[in-house]
C-alpha cells in the first residue's frame, strides 16, 4: 500500500473530498429537478450532458487518432449507458422521490460489487438491500409511482454497465479523454427525448445557464472530487463512502424539493446504505448517479 494513503492528513482530505463530491451530486440531481416544469427530465438530462461534454473535451482534449474501431465502439458504448442512466434517473425523480429514487438505483453498484464474490457474508448485504427495496417500492399498497420505479430500475442497470465500461473505457484512454468522448456520445443519445421535450425552452439563457449549473454540480466537480480522492484513499473505504449517496439524496429531496419521507422509508434507506458500505467496501464503483 502506498505511505501517504496511511498518512492521517491526506486520509481525511481524502474522505472530505468524496462527502463533498456525494453533496454536490445529489444537490445538484436536487436543483436538477426543479428545472423539470420547464425542461422536462429529457431537456434537463440533455443540458446536463451537454454541458460537461464542452467541459470535459476542453480540458482533455481528446485525441481518436491512434484508436481502433474496437477503442472507439468501448467509449461509445460507455456513452450511451451513460446516456440512458441519466435520461432514466430523471424520469425516476420526475415520479417519485429523490431519495427513493437514488437508493433504488444504487442496487446497480451494489450488484457488481457482489457478483462473482465467493463470500458467504454478502448474501447478508444483498439480503439488507432487497429488503429496503421491497420496503421502499411498498408491496400491498404502497404508493410509489410503479413508472417510476421502473425507470430507476433502468437506473441501476445502466450504473452497473456503467461501472464495466468506465474501467475499461479508462484502460484504453489516457486520463479523462475517454470519458469526454463517451459524454459527447451520451448528450448525442439524449438529445432527440431532451429536444422532444423541452423544444425551444433549451434556448433561454437562464434554462441554459439553469443547465450549465446542474452539469457542473452534477457531473464535473463530482467526477474532478473521486479522481483526486482515489490518489488518497484505498479502494475499499472509497466504496464504503459512496454508500452514503442514498442517505444524502433523501436530505437533499427533503431540503432542495421539500419531499418528506416516512418512517418505513428512511428505514429502508439506512438498510440500503449499510448493505452498499459492506459489499462495496472491498470495491470503489464510481460516482455517476443524479
Amino acid at each position: 500500500m502506498p505511505q501517504r494513503v496511511l498518512v492521517g492528513g491526506e486520509r481525511a482530505r481524502g474522505v472530505a473530498l468524496v462527502v463533498a463530491g456525494v453533496i454536490t451530486a445529489q444537490f445538484g440531481a436536487g436543483y436538477a429537478v426543479t428545472l423539470f416544469d420547464e425542461l422536462g427530465p429529457g431537456g434537463a438530462a440533455f443540458l446536463r450532458l451537454f454541458f460537461a461534454a464542452l467541459v470535459l473535451v476542453a480540458v482533455w482534449r481528446p485525441r481518436l487518432r491512434g484508436h481502433s474501431f474496437a477503442d472507439l465502439r468501448v467509449a461509445v458504448t460507455f456513452g450511451v449507458v451513460l446516456g440512458v442512466m441519466n435520461l432514466s434517473i430523471y424520469s425516476a425523480m420526475d415520479r417519485i422521490p429523490l431519495g427513493v429514487a437514488v437508493t433504488i438505483e444504487f442496487a446497480g453498484p451494489m450488484a457488481v460489487a457482489v457478483i462473482g464474490s465467493r463470500r458467504a457474508l454478502d448474501l447478508l448485504w444483498v439480503a439488507l438491500a432487497a429488503t429496503g427495496i421491497v420496503l421502499l417500492t411498498g408491496p400491498g399498497g404502497g404508493s410509489l409511482d410503479p413508472v417510476g420505479v421502473m425507470f430507476a430500475l433502468l437506473a441501476a442497470t445502466m450504473w452497473a454497465f456503467y461501472i464495466l465500461l468506465a474501467e475499461r473505457t479508462g484502460r484504453i484512454f489516457p486520463g479523462g479523454s475517454g470519458l469526454a468522448v463517451a459524454m459527447v456520445a451520451g448528450a448525442v443519445v439524449v438529445a432527440p427525448f431532451g429536444i422532444g421535450q423541452a423544444g425551444s425552452e433549451l434556448l433561454k439563457p437562464e434554462l441554459l445557464a439553469a443547465g450549465a449549473a446542474v452539469a457542473l454540480a452534477s457531473s464535473v466537480i463530482p467526477y474532478s472530487l473521486d479522481l483526486e480522492a482515489l490518489r488518497r484513499l484505498p479502494a475499499s473505504l472509497f466504496g464504503v463512502l459512496m454508500s452514503l449517496e442514498p442517505a444524502v439524496a433523501a436530505l437533499a429531496g427533503l431540503i432542495v424539493l421539500g419531499q418528506e419521507l416516512g418512517a418505513r422509508e428512511w428505514v429502508a434507506i439506512a438498510l440500503v446504505v449499510i448493505a452498499s458500505g459492506g459489499a462495496t467496501r472491498e470495491r470503489s464503483p464510481l460516482s455517476a448517479s443524479g
